[in-house]
């Protein structure tokens, strides 16, 4: 008995697999129908569709683009039993996390993916990776996943930490939600996010969202000035298990001010592993005294684009609070 091929949609948005020498460098330049036609040795086992939507440098890829990748996806879910979405790798874990936030109750799998070197280079990592997103967007495993050397991750836990190294990404304080190996695709179902109803599109985003990391003497005018910009929201990479110094030069007042003019403001750790946690010091608590929102065990770019989509629901810091109390999409663990 033959098994029926899953039918996989392939979105092209640009990124270093899709690019080409140039006299300025590289530039994001092949389109879907070149990327399949050399991925033939992948293409034999799905029935692939692809589709070209931007031809971009990641770092060009901001909130307007993931609203246009969202509609993508978003109209095509009932199409098809995957979808592998090729990246560039700067931004990915930024897109990855947004889209994760934005596409509500996934039925599918969706795959970002990208590469080191561009595909039409002989020693590209796209073709490994590429085999992978297919083989995850055909596993029935509905969410939002980074294929990258071999690993998946969930969308919201990914963070680039290498510049030129295959093992780009890694999953930050959260296993994989699978790996490759002789073995095959092994997938972690105990960390995968349970959908709770239907699918739809949450594209309602508040772009202006400021990310401060924080370095000794840092000055709280900082703050004045970004109140003068109308943010709406601030992310603190805080230091170590969270603190914002006060002495000499007093972040923890300005603090006060800024919240009292109604922009919620999220304090996480600038260290990449484990978990912020406030009640420990003194300079922790006197931050959740002012009324900044935790962010635990957060990425920065979960925590970034978690803040994005939750303004663009509500300005409400009360409303803000309990949006960051709830674990959506894997993106947090609480404490009880």
């Amino acid at each position: 008995m033959t098994t029926a091929k899953k039918r996989i949609l392939l979105l092209t948005t640009g990124g270093t697999i899709a690019s080409a020498p140039s006299s300025e460098g590289l530039v994001p330049s092949i389109d879907s129908g070149n990327i399949a036609s050399v991925i033939t040795s992948i293409s034999s086992n799905y029935i692939i569709s692809a589709k070209d939507i931007l031809h971009l440098d990641s770092s060009n890829i901001q909130p307007e683009e993931w609203r246009i990748i969202a509609r993508h996806i978003a109209e095509n879910v009932n199409s098809y039993d995957g979808i592998v979405v090729t990246h560039g790798t700067d931004t990915m874990a930024y897109t990855a996390s947004v889209l994760s936030f934005m596409l509500r109750n996934l039925p599918i799998p969706v795959v970002l993916t990208g590469s080191q070197l561009p595909l039409l280079n002989p020693l590209t990592d796209a073709v490994e990776n590429m085999r992978s997103a297919f083989d995850m967007a055909a596993s029935g495993v509905a969410g939002l996943f980074v294929a990258f050397n071999r690993k998946i991750i969930l969308g919201t836990r990914a963070v680039k930490v290498r510049t030129t190294g295959f093992n780009a990404f890694e999953s930050v304080n959260a296993p994989y939600a699978a790996t490759i190996d002789s073995a095959g695709l092994n997938i972690n179902y105990d960390i995968i996010p349970k959908t709770d109803g239907e699918f739809y599109l949450d594209e309602t985003l508040e772009n202006s969202v400021f990310l401060i990391k924080l370095t000794p003497g840092l000055n709280p005018e900082i703050f004045d000035v970004l109140l003068n910009m109308n943010y709406k929201g601030i992310v603190i990479e805080a230091f170590g298990a969270g603190g914002l110094h006060f002495i000499h030069r007093d972040l923890v007042s300005k603090l006060q001010k800024i919240v009292d003019h109604g922009i919620s403001v999220v304090v996480c750790s600038q260290c990449l592993y484990e978990r912020s946690d406030f009640s420990i010091y003194q300079t922790g608590k006197k931050v959740l005294e002012k009324g900044a929102i935790p962010g635990y065990d957060m990425t920065t770019e979960a925590a970034v684009t978690k803040l994005i989509w939750a303004l663009g629901k509500t300005h409400s810091c009360d409303e803000i609070r309990k949006i960051f109390s709830h674990n959506y999409v894997g993106e947090i663990h609480l404490t009880d």
